[in-house]
Order: C-alpha cells, then sequence, then structure tokens
C-alpha cells in the first residue's frame, strides 16, 4: 500500500461582511482527515453547530482502514447531528444546522463524504474536476440541466441548502471514494470562496507554484477582495508518494 506525505494549509476568514464567522475547520494530516463546515442559523447557533461538528470529526483517533475510517466519520457525523438539534431545541432556536465537506485519506484510497454546498476539489494532470455535488436548490436544477454554473452562482435562491447536518431526523451525506495519485492537490472550502471565484479561476490560482499555506492564504484575499460577502474557509493539500523499499524492508 502507498503511503503519503501532506502539506496543508487552513485558513478561515469573517469576510468583509459579515459580523462573526460560522465557519469552522479540520486540518488533521495525522489522523488522515480534513474538513470544512458552514453553520447556519446565525450568532450562537451557526458557530456553534459547526464547531460541534468539527470537534466530533477531530475524535476519529487512529483508522485500521479506509472502511474503518468512513464508518467513524459517519458516526461522529451522526453524533454531531443529534447534539446540534439538542443545542437549537434547549436554546428554543430555529433552523440550526451546519454544511460539512470532509475528506479522507488512508493510504492510497481517498474519500470525500459532504452535505450542504460545501466543496472539495481535485487538482490533477492540469485539471479541476469537483469531487462533490452541491446539495442545494441550485446544484440540482444545474446537475438536470434547468440552469448554469454561472447563474446558479447569482441566483437569489443559491443559498437554499437541501441537506445539512443538524436539521431533519437524520443527517443523509453522500460519499464518493477513489485512488489519490502522487502530486495530486486538494482543496477544500465553503461557499463564501466559489461564491466569487468561479471554476477557471480557481484551476489557474491551483496550477501555480504557491505552497499550501500561502495558497490558501492568497483564495481568501482574493474572494475578500471581490466583497467577502460571507465568512469564507479553505483548506489545501498537497500529496507526496512516499518512497517504497524495493525489497520490502
Amino acid at each position: 500500500m502507498t503511503g503519503f506525505r501532506f502539506a496543508t494549509g487552513a485558513r478561515t476568514d469573517v469576510g468583509a461582511v459579515r459580523a462573526h464567522n460560522e465557519d469552522a475547520l479540520a486540518a488533521l494530516p495525522e489522523l488522515g482527515l480534513w474538513a470544512v463546515a458552514d453553520g447556519m442559523g446565525g450568532h450562537a447557533a451557526g458557530d456553534v453547530a459547526s464547531r460541534i461538528l468539527v470537534e466530533d470529526l477531530a475524535s476519529l483517533g487512529i483508522t485500521v482502514g479506509a472502511q474503518d475510517q468512513r464508518a467513524r466519520v459517519h458516526e461522529r457525523i451522526e453524533r454531531a447531528h443529534h447534539r446540534i438539534r439538542e443545542h437549537a431545541a434547549a436554546h428554543q432556536l430555529g433552523h440550526v444546522g451546519t454544511t460539512v465537506a470532509a475528506l479522507l485519506i488512508h493510504g492510497s484510497e481517498i474519500s470525500c463524504i459532504w452535505a450542504g454546498d460545501s466543496r472539495i476539489y481535485l487538482w490533477r494532470d492540469g485539471l479541476l474536476t469537483p469531487l462533490t455535488r452541491d446539495h442545494s436548490e441550485v446544484g440540482a436544477m444545474v446537475a438536470k440541466g434547468l440552469m448554469t454554473e454561472e447563474e446558479a452562482r447569482v441566483s437569489p435562491r443559491r443559498n437554499v441548502i437541501l441537506q445539512a447536518v443538524g436539521i431533519g431526523a437524520h443527517p443523509a451525506p453522500s460519499m464518493v471514494s477513489g485512488a489519490l495519485r502522487d502530486g495530486d492537490r486538494l482543496l477544500l472550502c465553503t461557499d463564501g470562496l466559489t461564491e466569487h471565484l468561479p471554476d477557471p479561476e480557481l484551476a489557474r490560482l491551483l496550477a501555480g507554484d504557491d505552497a499550501p499555506d500561502i495558497l490558501s492564504e492568497r483564495l481568501i484575499r482574493e474572494a475578500v477582495a471581490r466583497g467577502g460577502r460571507d465568512n469564507v474557509t479553505v483548506i489545501v493539500v498537497d500529496c507526496s508518494a512516499l518512497p517504497t523499499d524495493p525489497e520490502g524492508a
């Protein structure tokens, strides 16, 4: 099984308009886990929801395989879901929830687990590929060919989310898996980034030689400079295959 080393850049910013940050992130390469979360519900609600989620994900522990890793993440999303609902009920709040986009790597296997419109992208061989599909009203319309990506970015319905942790009886995240390659670059972000930077511009920035910590800061600066209407959170992960011992020692 091929092993990898990771270089990570992780940043979150309140943006240019909002008074407080409802985003949260987890960057735990030692666990093969990176995640972003975008809370909803206002102060003492959305920020609490996203924090609960990343706290539960951070308790993942060392896993014995990719299947075990995915099962533990699903269990922690379920746990966070019910903790968020309990918080909302205890404080007599309305709808409180959070998106999640979690990147899991075990050996050379990569998995993405998500709910909502936070995203994960793969930059590989000069091509940018979305690994997630938005659980949103406009995302569903784009998938059906009823709306273009550009129309979705400016639609007044772009913030209508169809899936979120903490909303409904049980969470229903989606998942995809695949194989990691040497040189892969992965981007996790909340919609505060993609609202201002369309995929072609993300591709241009990811194609550069900036280290992940510099690139994550640059991406946030770009979003804020263009209006920063929402909180913005970015994680960039560069993956390098470890050298193998030809004799298997």
